[in-house]
C-alpha cells in the first residue's frame, strides 16, 4: 500500500478542503482506534447554515488535535474522529440520531442549535447512562444558552462551553445602559424555550439597570416557519421602540433585519448573533453603529495571536460564505482532549471528573470549566458593527464589507452568574 507522507497528505486535505475525519482516518496519527465524537446538529432546512457552520469549526478543532499526535494515552496516541449526524431541525430526529451515534461507537455528543434539542437530549443521554453503564456517553454543548440546562436541568453528563442566555445579556446590557437617549425598546425572538429565557432576562435586567426604559412590544413568532417578517417589522416601527432585543439565529434573524430595513426601521439591534450566518450583509450600511453583538470573541480583537488564529481559520476556509469562526468550539475541543489524556482513559466517568476541572488557552483566549454546574466561564466582548477600515474594523465578516469593533470586554468575573444546580454524580 502506498502512504503520502503525513505533511504531503495535511496539505492535500486542506486543499481539497476534505473532512477532518477522513484526515484522521487517512493520515496514520496513531496505530489505535479513533475516539469517535458525534455531532447532531441541523444540516438539512432552514437552520442548516448554522450546522455546517459548526461542522467547520469541530473539524478544524480536531484536526489541530490530530495534526500533534492525536489524544495521548497510556497505550498510545490515539486520534478523534467527527462524524455528522443530521437533526433536520427537530428534535425526535436528534433523539434518533444520538441512538444511531452511539450504536456506531461514539463516546462524546456534541450539539448545541437548540436549546430545546439539548434539554431532550440530556434527559435522554441521563437514561441511557443509567440503563447501560457499560456504554455512557458525554454530552458537550456549544450553543444551546437556555440557562435551565445548567440550573434545574444540570447533569453530571453535560458540560456548557458558551455562556448561557443570562449571561449574554448581561454583557448586551452593559452597553445598552450607557445610552441615555434610549427610552423604548421592542422584545422579538423565536418562540421555544431559549426565546422565553431571553425576553424574560431582558424584562428583568432593564427593570434593574435601566427602570425609565419602556418596553413597547413583545412578540413570540414561530421558530425557523417566517418567511416574511414585514408584518412583524410594521409591529416595531408603529410601536416608537428606539431599539430590539432578540436572541434570534440564523435565517430568522436575518429575514427580521432584511425587513426592519424595508419598512424603515432606523432603531439599533442589540442582538446574540448579529455578526455573522448573513445578518450583517443583510443590513448593510443600516447597521453602522447601530447593531450590536455579544460573543466570547470577535474576530477584531487586537491582538497579534488573535489575528494568527483568526488568518489560520481563513486559511482552512477561505470561502467568504464560510467566515464564522467560533473560539469557544476550539476550547471545547481542546478541553476535552486534556481531560481525555488526564484521566487517561474514555471512560466517561473519569473524562467527566477531568472535564469538571478543565482549564484551557488558546490564542490568547482562556477558560474553565465550573465544577458546580458544568458552565464554562470564560471573558465576553460585545462588539458594534462598522464599515471594514474604520478604526479598529481590520476585518470583515464573510465578505461583506462589514464587521465588528469591540466595545466592551466582560471579565470572566464579571459575565459569570450563580447557580441553582443540585449536581448529582454517580
Amino acid at each position: 500500500m502506498f502512504i503520502l507522507p503525513r505533511k504531503a497528505l495535511k496539505l492535500l486535505a486542506l486543499a481539497l478542503c476534505v473532512p477532518a475525519l477522513t484526515f484522521a482516518q487517512a493520515a496514520p496519527v496513531a496505530e489505535s482506534a479513533p475516539i469517535k465524537i458525534a455531532m447532531v446538529e441541523s444540516l438539512s432546512g432552514p437552520f442548516a447554515n448554522t450546522g455546517e457552520a459548526v461542522f467547520r469549526n469541530l473539524i478544524w478543532a480536531v484536526e489541530r488535535v490530530n495534526a500533534r499526535g492525536g489524544v495521548k494515552l497510556a497505550g498510545g496516541h490515539r486520534p478523534l474522529e467527527i462524524d455528522r449526524y443530521d437533526s433536520k431541525g427537530q428534535t425526535e430526529e436528534a433523539l434518533s440520531a444520538l441512538k444511531s451515534a452511539i450504536d456506531d461507537g461514539a463516546q462524546f455528543i456534541m450539539q448545541g442549535n437548540s436549546s430545546a434539542t439539548a434539554a431532550a437530549l440530556i434527559d435522554a443521554i441521563n437514561k441511557h447512562n443509567e440503563r447501560e453503564p457499560g456504554k455512557r456517553v458525554l454530552f458537550l454543548n456549544y450553543s444551546a444558552v437556555d440557562p435551565i440546562l445548567t440550573n434545574e436541568k444540570c447533569s453530571f453528563w453535560h458540560f456548557r462551553f458558551d455562556a448561557h442566555a443570562d449571561m449574554r445579556m448581561t454583557a448586551l446590557m452593559d452597553v445598552l445602559k450607557e445610552d441615555k437617549s434610549l427610552q423604548r425598546v421592542y422584545l422579538i425572538g423565536q418562540d421555544y424555550s431559549f426565546g422565553h429565557a431571553v425576553a424574560r432576562e431582558a424584562k428583568r435586567q432593564l427593570a434593574a439597570l435601566r427602570p425609565d426604559v419602556q418596553v413597547v412590544g413583545e412578540e413570540l413568532h414561530p421558530m425557523g416557519r417566517i418567511k416574511d417578517f414585514l408584518p412583524y417589522a410594521a409591529k416595531i416601527k408603529a410601536s416608537g421602540a428606539q431599539a430590539v432585543i432578540t436572541g434570534n439565529f440564523g435565517n430568522d434573524l436575518t429575514l427580521l433585519v432584511k425587513a426592519a430595513k424595508e419598512v424603515g426601521f432606523e432603531g439599533k439591534f442589540y442582538t446574540f448573533y448579529g455578526n455573522a450566518l448573513g445578518a450583517p450583509a443583510a443590513i448593510g450600511d443600516a447597521g453602522i453603529g447601530k447593531v450590536v453583538a455579544v460573543a466570547d470573541w470577535l474576530p477584531n480583537v487586537q491582538t497579534a495571536s488573535s489575528e494568527v488564529f483568526y488568518q489560520s481559520f481563513r486559511q482552512r476556509f477561505p470561502k467568504p460564505a464560510d467566515d464564522y469562526v467560533h473560539m469557544r468550539m476550539q476550547l471545547m475541543v481542546e478541553s476535552l482532549a486534556q481531560a481525555i489524556e488526564k484521566a487517561g482513559t474514555t471512560n466517561s466517568i473519569a473524562v467527566a471528573t477531568q472535564l469538571e476541572r478543565a482549564k484551557v488557552t488558546l490564542k490568547g483566549q482562556s477558560g474553565a470549566m465550573r465544577a458546580s454546574d458544568h458552565q464554562f466561564q470564560q471573558q465576553l466582548l460585545v462588539g458594534l458593527m462598522d464599515r471594514q477600515g474604520a478604526p479598529g474594523v481590520k476585518f470583515d465578516v464573510e465578505g461583506s464589507g462589514y464587521g465588528f469593533r469591540v466595545i466592551k470586554t466582560l471579565t470572566a468575573a464579571r459575565a459569570e452568574q450563580p447557580t441553582s444546580c443540585k449536581m448529582q454524580r454517580p
